[in-house]
Formats: structure tokens, C-alpha cells, sequence
């Protein structure tokens, strides 16, 4: 079961749902990069449960502790291993559904495959794995904030049939943090709000389209063929849990012009950096980042498990009536935030890493 992700900037994560805890191990950070531990767990409280009325009541201090790779908040050069533990586990939630393959999870396949499956809060599979993507993709944007000045910045654009107008360029973090949505604009904002409470009541849930800027990125990164930057982009978003769809630039708008209308005009400039008039591309070409923002999108589905009673079997094939039950966000969207932006850090940091030991030395 793969659980590594990245060639020389490169996490292992572990643990489940409702185990012990979930943790990560991060190698290949360089040597002497002070870092914030602080802003580590801030990057983790913004994914935690609990936070709003609108996610999950699952009551979690999400506390990261450190087992080894720094020196008095300095990075050794060694693996950094950090674990969150599980305070509020309750597997008996998930007693009764046992066996059960609940609609659009993941149990129904991982039965097929393995012949075994987490019986409780999905195991793997749970968003609660992303816990460590977090903490390791806060050390990733430090360091791209150090090296090379880069912001990696998301929020939400659009949840079920609400969304937002926003210009990518004059975005700040405060916005996005100023409302437990996570949309900078405000007024829509409250309208996303009310649209999840209501689809909750109804016990349902609803998806949406989570908006990425990546600022000042470094120039270079990513490589033809296999390698493209958008493509581990795009490998890295849809690996989160419950995403089914990944967009950068124009995207498929684009698809509505002709050449002459989406081609991004390079103009002239006097330190030899490329400047284009406009960026349809979203920052990449070739595979290539060219020192463009790169701008992503990605659509995460309804939250799989609802209170209304649906249709399914047991690993049986029996047919079984089956209303969900456990903690569970109405809509995943506010909280991913922080996960979109840590795995576009991760994807980053490992090309930065790689473009070092890859640059022309003329």
C-alpha cells in the first residue's frame, strides 16, 4: 500500500482513523532551515476537526509532537518524524456497519482488493491521514518562503451551486481566514455558509472547487515528458481525499478559445526573466514553471457518508438499507484548504530540490 510520496523532498505518512495516531516522516529537508514550530501547528489547526459549526464535531487537539530531525528548531539534515495521537476515537461508531460497503467509500474496493478492510472510520482512507500532509507541507512552505520568497495560498471558490468571484492576484490569507468557509469574499461567503447548513439539516451532504495561487514561484521547476509540473501537481491534489477533478490556467474555459485568443504573449524585459501579457498557461509551459503565478483548481465531490438512508450490500451481496452514522464534515471543502496548499508545497519544494541538482552550470 503506498504511503511515500516525493523523489528528494519525500514523506511517509501513517496510521489511521481511529488508531493511535497519524504521523509522517519527512526526508531530504536540507540542514540548517530554522523553522516556526509555531506555524507548524497553526497549519495543522486549520485542519482540525471541530472548528465551526459547519465541520465535524469530532473534538481534536491535533497536537504535533516532534521524535527527531531538529536541533533546537533547526533542521538537522536527518529524517523529521512528527505524530499526531488520537484523542477522540470512538470506533464503536462504525459497530453496526461493519461489513457494510457504504456508498461511494472506499470499502467496497478495498475488500475487493485486499480482502481486509478498516472497519472503523475508514482507516487510510480517512481524511484524517492528511494530518500529515499538513505538518509536513508547512515545512515545505517554509522552506519556499525562505529560499525563493514563494506564497502558496488557496481558498474556496465555489460550494455546491455558490460561488465567488475572485480576482487570484489580490487575494490575502487574512481574507480567506476571516470566515470558517474559507472564501475571501465575504458576502458569498455568508451564502456558502447557509447553503452547507441547509443541505446538513436535509442530512446531506455537498462539494465544491477549492482555487490555488501559487506567488513568486521559483522559475524552472518540473521537466518534459513524465515529469511535468502540472502533472505531479495534479497527481498530488487528486491523491486528497474525495477531489475529482484537477484544473490549471484557462483549464477546460479554455478549451472555448482559439489559439490566438489563449496564447500568452511574452514581452520584453531587461533582466532576462520571462514576462507573458497573459496567463491562460497558469504559470506553467512545457511542464516548465516560468516564473508566472501558477493558478490550480480542484473539485472535491459531497461527503460520502450522509444521514439519509441509502441502498447498499453487505460483503455478502446481501442488499442492505444503510443510514450513516459517525462524525463527519456536510462539506469537506473548508477544511481541505490547508491540505490543497500543503501537497502543491510538497510538490514544489521536491522540484526545488531537484532543479538544484539539475540546472545548467553555464
Amino acid at each position: 500500500m503506498g504511503s511515500t510520496f516525493g523523489q528528494l523532498f519525500r514523506i511517509s505518512t501513517f496510521g489511521e482513523s481511529h488508531g493511535g495516531g497519524v504521523g509522517v516522516i519527512l526526508e531530504g529537508c536540507p540542514p540548517r532551515l530554522e523553522l516556526d514550530i509555531a506555524h507548524i501547528q497553526s497549519e495543522l489547526d486549520r485542519r482540525k476537526p471541530g472548528q465551526s459549526k459547519i465541520t465535524t464535531p469530532r473534538k481534536e487537539a491535533d497536537q504535533v509532537e516532534f521524535l527527531s530531525g531538529l536541533l533546537e528548531d533547526m533542521t538537522l539534515g536527518t529524517p523529521i518524524a512528527m505524530i499526531v495521537r488520537n484523542k477522540d476515537q470512538r470506533p464503536g461508531d462504525y459497530k453496526e456497519m461493519r461489513h457494510v460497503f457504504r456508498p461511494s467509500h472506499a470499502d467496497g474496493t478495498y475488500n475487493a482488493k485486499y480482502g481486509i478492510q478498516a472497519l472503523s472510520g475508514g482507516g487510510r482512507a480517512s481524511a484524517r491521514e492528511t494530518i500529515a500532509r499538513v505538518a509536513a507541507g508547512a515545512i515545505a512552505k517554509q522552506l519556499l518562503a525562505k529560499t525563493n520568497g514563494t506564497e502558496v495560498l488557496a481558498w474556496v471558490k465555489r460550494i455546491h451551486n455558490v460561488e465567488a468571484q475572485i480576482n487570484p492576484v489580490k487575494v490575502k490569507f487574512e481574507e480567506i481566514e476571516s470566515n470558517i468557509v474559507r472564501c475571501p469574499d465575504q458576502v458569498t461567503a455568508q451564502l456558502m455558509i447557509d447553503r452547507v447548513e441547509e443541505i446538513s439539516r436535509q442530512g446531506d451532504s455537498c462539494g465544491g472547487v477549492i482555487e490555488c495561487v501559487v506567488r513568486n514561484p521559483p522559475v524552472g521547476l518540473g521537466m518534459p515528458v513524465f515529469d511535468k509540473l502540472e502533472a505531479d501537481l495534479a497527481k498530488a491534489l487528486m491523491s486528497l481525499p474525495a477531489t475529482k477533478g484537477f484544473e490549471l490556467g484557462s483549464g477546460f474555459s479554455g478549451t472555448f478559445l482559439k489559439g490566438s485568443e489563449h496564447n500568452d504573449a511574452f514581452l520584453p524585459t531587461k533582466d532576462g526573466r520571462l514576462k507573458t501579457s497573459t496567463n491562460n498557461s497558469g504559470g506553467i509551459q512545457g511542464g516548465i514553471s516560468n516564473g508566472e503565478e501558477i493558478l490550480m483548481r480542484v473539485a472535491f465531490k459531497p461527503t460520502a457518508t450522509i444521514r439519509k438512508d441509502q441502498q447498499t450490500i453487505d460483503a455478502d451481496g446481501n442488499s442492505i438499507t444503510l443510514a450513516g452514522k459517525g462524525r463527519h464534515d456536510p462539506c469537506v471543502l473548508p477544511r481541505a484548504v490547508p491540505m490543497v496548499e500543503s501537497m502543491v508545497a510538497l510538490v514544489l519544494a521536491d522540484h526545488l530540490l531537484r532543479q538544484r541538482g539539475q540546472c545548467s552550470l553555464w
